[in-house]
């Protein structure tokens, strides 16, 4: 009788935790902008700058240059995320890099000067 009771309190602490979830599922927001960038390491630079507590995925197309951010609703404001990627040297749609930030980047990854992937990075 009592593994009976524990069973049945089990149970219902069960159906009450996934009850919950249902009822309050996590918001998640998405958002696509342009980012200017040319090969994979772009790529790499720009999604790990994104890599934050909130964001559950970013993804980045430089042959499209945009980037999709799924992130938790209410924890960022857009330009928060355009200042993320600005930060380590990509312009956007709506801010541009620091000069200086972009001169560090690897020859490769001027997008400014004109640098364009090479059919390896295309594949």
């Amino acid at each position: 009788m009592k593994h009976l009771i524990k069973s049945i309190a089990v149970l219902c602490s069960i159906i009450l935790i996934t009850g919950m979830a249902l009822v309050n599922p996590p918001k998640k927001t998405t958002i696509t902008f342009k980012v200017f960038g040319v090969c994979g390491d772009c790529k790499e630079r720009i999604e790990e700058a994104l890599d934050r507590k909130g964001i559950y995925k970013s993804l980045y197309n430089f042959k499209t240059q945009q980037v999709t951010i799924t992130y938790k609703t209410g924890m960022f404001k857009e330009e928060q995320f355009h200042n993320m990627v600005a930060m380590v040297g990509h312009d956007t749609e709506l801010v541009k890099a620091d000069n200086v930030v972009y001169s560090n980047l690897p020859e490769c990854c001027k997008y400014r000067d004109g640098a364009k992937c090479t059919d390896e990075e295309k594949e």
